[in-house]
């Protein structure tokens, strides 16, 4: 890429606009090379005193190759980038420049394409920043929210906009088809706020329904309704200067002592067609790439190989797109996958079959023929394997987990959830906290379990035989559920506890109370034993 760049340099010098980079199957052009300053031009506006980024300046005496930042630069239209909110994050960010180079270094591969859609949307090129605020650019980042990817969505707000999530595929990890979605919402957001893209930027963090009730309420007041004089959730009050702050940062960096990575403005990646599914570590070999970089380029695949369903797309290096395509015009479809010829034992499901084999009911279905899910014994079902052991798909979902499963300290203990387990009576049972527990075991503290999941608990001493507290052997605790009680007028904990059955200091613990008195319209949460509960709460 920096041989592109060098090339581009001297192109600009005979003469030569543009160069052309063909990639699949859109063809990227890169920016005429007049948008760097030209040496004299740069020269002249040093010697005025203009402030000139030093990735515009000339070398000798030719000019630097265009970079991505001075492209980003060129298009910064947000408002309010010296509002005082934003002086703690500069000096943050200041004080922290490796930091900004790891973020930078990650988001490299992915800012081309993402600026590329910005510009042809119109949108300001600030919004190529908010995945570094988002994610810090982590393609497998993972919020205790539930939301996934460099653009976090949800997984609500994800289906909504087109993103499908299923055992082979997650498309808000997919950082093309996230990026599209995630300009499509703040396109949306912006016409809802009338133009206002602070407003938009807050509602794409904390939902638009929270900053229209925020704006109702200042004009009830007769208050001003811009975004700095909202009442907003904290994280929300430090969403938008983070970003303002950080493209401050890009704007200006030798201001603040930092030297941002010189990304030339040029595509990394190409789009290359596949056509249908593909074993990922084949996929690898034909580009002759590690593994782990065609995971890391395109996230959103879970498993050993792509979606069957598709998109049947990857993105792969320029540099490697060529060697892919001409290795996979020459690759049979029929061996783009390993198969196997399994025959069905007496007993066996297709949830079975489909566990062992590390693949889909749907798919082993649609490949064999299958209506409905019974099968016969002695038959024989022909199905996709992976090529190589499935520790070789390092940053597959299933090695992911494992890996930080086995990441925490102290004694490890694995626990299979039962029906009624849930992640707050489990961290009641083990003495830890919710939070903790789902991050080890690589979720959110809102996602459901599933019977015979199996969970990592880490424990500062090793688990007693028979202790108690252990949950898969106190079936008391598995018949616990969370419900909500509204205090009323009249009532006390004496009163409640009696009602659902359980303590006063079961009560005050859950909720955490320290007095002995209740106020009407109070919420409690009351983990009640479903098995003793008579009447309706």
């Amino acid at each position: 890429m920096r041989i592109l760049g060098l090339i581009a340099g001297i192109l600009l010098l005979n003469g030569c606009n543009t160069v052309g980079l063909r990639t699949d199957p859109v063809t990227h052009t890169v920016p005429a090379m007049s948008a760097s300053p030209p040496p004299a031009m740069t020269t002249a506006a040093l010697a005025a005193g203009v402030h000139v980024p030093a990735d515009a300046r000339p070398v000798g005496n030719l000019a630097r190759p265009p970079t991505i930042w001075q492209r980003i630069r060129a298009g910064f239209r947000l408002p309010d980038r010296d509002h005082p909110r934003i002086r703690n994050d500069l000096r943050w960010y200041a004080r922290h420049p490796e930091y900004i180079e790891r973020v930078m270094q990650r988001a490299e591969p992915f800012l081309h394409l993402i600026v590329e859609e910005i510009r042809r949307r119109g949108m300001p090129t600030e919004i190529a920043l908010l995945p570094a605020v988002e994610s810090a650019f982590q393609p497998f980042a993972y919020s205790h929210g539930r939301a996934a990817g460099i653009w976090q969505f949800i997984p609500s707000t994800g289906r909504r906009f087109g993103l499908r999530q299923n055992w082979w595929y997650d498309g808000r990890r997919d950082v093309i088809a996230s990026t599209h979605a995630a300009l499509d919402l703040l396109q949306r957001l912006h016409k809802r706020f009338k133009g206002d893209w602070l407003l938009a930027l807050a509602a794409y963090n904390s939902g638009a329904g929270t900053v229209a009730r925020a704006i109702r309420f200042n004009r009830r007041l007769g208050r001003k309704t811009d975004f700095w004089h909202l009442y907003l959730p904290r994280e929300t009050r430090g969403y938008v200067p983070k970003l303002l702050a950080l493209s401050n940062i890009v704007a200006t960096p030798e201001k603040y002592g930092i030297r941002l990575r010189p990304i030339i403005d040029a595509p990394y990646l190409a789009k290359v067609r596949t056509g249908s599914q593909i074993d990922l570590a084949l996929a690898a070999e034909l580009a002759g790439l590690d593994i782990r970089e065609i995971y890391r380029l395109n996230p959103g695949f879970n498993r050993w190989a792509t979606d069957p369903a598709g998109p049947h797309y990857l993105l792969l290096p320029v540099t490697h797109a060529k060697r892919f395509r001409e290795r996979f015009a020459r690759l049979p479809a029929s061996r783009r996958l390993k198969w196997k010829r399994h025959r069905i034992r007496p007993g066996e499901s297709l949830i079975a079959i489909a566990r062992r084999y590390r693949t889909s009911v749907a798919l082993i279905r649609r490949i064999n023929r299958i209506r409905g899910h019974a099968i016969r014994a002695g038959r024989h079902l022909i199905i996709p394997v992976a090529r190589k052991n499935l520790r070789h798909y390092s940053l597959a979902a299933e090695q992911r987990l494992r890996r930080l499963q086995r990441s925490g300290k102290g004694y490890r203990h694995v626990h299979t959830v039962r029906p009624g387990d849930n992640l707050w009576n489990l961290s009641r049972t083990y003495r830890v906290s919710v939070r903790r527990l789902a991050k080890w075991n690589g979720m959110a503290p809102r996602d459901h379990l599933r019977p015979g999941q199996k969970l990592v608990i880490w424990r500062k001493r090793p688990a007693r035989p028979g202790h108690a507290a252990l949950l898969g052997r106190n079936p008391l605790a598995q018949r616990r559920q969370a419900i909500y009680y509204t205090v009323r007028r009249g009532d006390s904990l004496a009163r409640i506890a009696s009602r659902f059955r359980v303590t006063i200091r079961q009560l005050k613990r859950w909720n955490r109370i320290r007095g002995r008195y209740l106020q009407p319209g109070q919420r409690l949460t009351v983990y009640v034993d479903v098995t003793r509960q008579s009447g309706s709460v």
